[in-house]
This record gives C-alpha cells, sequence and structure tokens, in this order.
C-alpha cells in the first residue's frame, strides 16, 4: 500500500495531538517480508510530556483481512516523565511517545493503534495494509 516514503492513517492527527499516527517505512508491503511501522502521537500539535499529563503506552495490532480476531504485535510502555524525589518535571530522563516495530504479515489487513493518556483516556487508529 504504501509508496515511497511514509503513509499515514488519516488526516485526524494535523488536528489533535492524541490519535496514534501510523506510519509505513519504506516502499510497499510484500507478504512475508519484514517492514517498519512507526507510531506517535503529537505530530503536528506537541503531546505534553511532563508528571503531570502525558502518553503512558502505545499498543500496536494486526487483523488480517478476513479473520475474526486481532492479533497483538506490541505494547510499549513509558516510564519516565520527568519525576524524581527532588519533585515534578526535575528528573533526568523523559521517554518520548514513538515507537518503532517491525513486522511481517501473510496477508493483507488493517493495523489498529491505541495509545493512552493519563489525563484524556484512550485514542485509536487504524490503517489498512494491502500487499504489494
Amino acid at each position: 500500500m504504501a509508496e515511497m516514503g511514509a503513509l499515514y492513517a488519516h488526516d485526524d492527527w494535523k488536528k489533535e495531538k492524541h490519535v496514534p499516527v501510523i506510519e509505513l517505512e519504506g516502499g510497499a508491503v510484500k507478504a512475508d517480508e519484514l517492514f517498519s511501522v512507526k507510531v506517535s502521537l503529537g505530530k503536528e500539535i506537541a503531546h505534553p510530556n511532563t508528571t503531570a499529563h502525558h502518553i503512558r503506552w502505545i499498543q500496536l495490532f494486526f487483523k488480517p483481512e478476513g479473520d475474526k480476531f486481532a492479533y497483538q504485535v506490541g505494547s510499549f510502555e513509558f516510564a519516565a516523565h520527568g519525576e524524581s524525589v527532588e519533585g515534578a518535571d526535575t528528573g533526568p530522563v523523559y521517554t518520548h511517545h514513538s515507537i518503532t516495530a517491525q513486522l511481517k504479515v501473510k496477508k493483507p489487513g488493517v493495523l489498529h493503534a491505541t495509545a493512552l493518556c493519563n489525563i484524556h483516556g484512550l485514542w485509536e487508529s487504524s490503517l489498512t495494509i494491502t500487499l504489494g
């Protein structure tokens, strides 16, 4: 489905900092060949990454065409948001809410990404994968 460059799940991410952005990196997806998928938030409008307001995790699923169930590709937890014994946002490390996963599929289907904001709850997006 993807030409050279990246393909985005949909345009909601342009107006909303919580919607996961799914990007296929590289060329077309081929059956049984590894490809990279990047999931991030805040592509055009930055999502905060502070002790008080942050993305806790991103999960990625694949639902093969014609199958009844989706399969979990990965669950990625972001555990450092500037916490410290000295107080909020004084810590030495912050994890950024972006992941890249490599996978291969046997048939076309839909990638589903979910993300949890500690204040604004669960958000999702999807991207249809066709095989080239």
